[in-house]
């Protein structure tokens, strides 16, 4: 029986470890919000919605291997929303949520993707695919130098992310296997990253994130497929990825809008 609740043990200790984390991430940022918000009451204070078009990559290591991995397109489903505080034209804040579909694809040999096996098993040496992908809620801080009202600017900033939903596929002599499971312990739940980016004139964005935890939980023991797993001998799976955005400023709108206004009644 000790056997049995050591794992759960250890796995209660790393997410209270992980949950303390969380809390000073937010008490700094509710922190900085609140100073930020006292400074812009009598500023400028808006929303702005985007999507995200994310490339993602990701630095595995499985039992000393390095381990190919392919670069990841997902467009679907992401969404920003974001609440700006501008003190400035020059320099402002904002924060917000966001909803996205982050992962990484493995595909490599049979033994090198997860699978502690010998040259006995059937399946060894044989070209393999493991897709691992979860959807996450994250919760973003960043500061914005540059030219809000020509909305072009810099920005650079933290997110603590939620991995709420995993997906895992496999693919192997022609077949496609896969399941799903909610708030999964394959993957670490909460994953802290950095970002930096550029906002250009007309709403379109660029941005690198850099995640500071590896992706998958290292406490992880079980069963992928039928085959026993032991996610410890993944020393690493840390992600990055580079994001195209198109954002949604109402003010922009309505300048456009006052602009058309504007020249149907100077042409009348």
């Amino acid at each position: 029986m000790k056997n049995i609740y050591v794992p759960l043990f250890v796995y209660q200790v790393k997410t209270l470890k992980q949950l303390l984390k969380m809390k000073r991430y937010i008490l700094i940022l509710a922190v900085t919000l609140a100073f930020f918000t006292i400074e812009a009451q009598k500023k400028h204070i808006y929303h702005t919605a985007g999507n995200e078009i994310i490339f993602s990559g990701a630095n595995m290591n499985f039992n000393g291997t390095d381990v190919n991995n392919n670069i990841r397109f997902t467009l679907f489903f992401h969404t920003q929303q974001q609440l700006n505080f501008d003190l400035t034209d020059n320099i402002g804040l904002y924060t917000g949520f966001a909803i996205r579909n982050i992962g990484l694809i493995m595909e490599d040999l049979f033994q090198n993707v997860g699978y502690d096996v010998d040259n006995t098993h059937p399946d060894y040496n044989k070209n393999t695919k493991i897709k691992h992908r979860s959807y996450s809620l994250g919760f973003p801080v960043a500061v914005k130098l540059g030219s809000f009202s020509k909305n072009y600017f810099f920005y650079a900033g933290s997110e603590y992310e939620w991995m709420f939903h995993y997906k895992q596929k496999k693919f192997i002599d022609g077949e496609k296997y896969k399941f799903t499971e909610w708030t999964s312990d394959r993957v670490n739940p909460w994953i802290p990253s950095l970002f930096a980016g550029v906002q250009f004139p007309g709403g379109f964005n660029l941005k690198f994130k850099y995640y500071m935890d590896d992706f998958l939980n290292q406490d992880f023991t079980g069963q992928d497929f039928g085959q026993e797993v032991d996610y410890s001998q993944f020393e690493s799976s840390g992600i990055w990825y580079i994001s195209l955005s198109v954002f949604i400023n109402r003010h922009m709108i309505e300048r456009a809008v006052d602009r058309e206004s504007y020249q149907k009644t100077a042409y009348r």
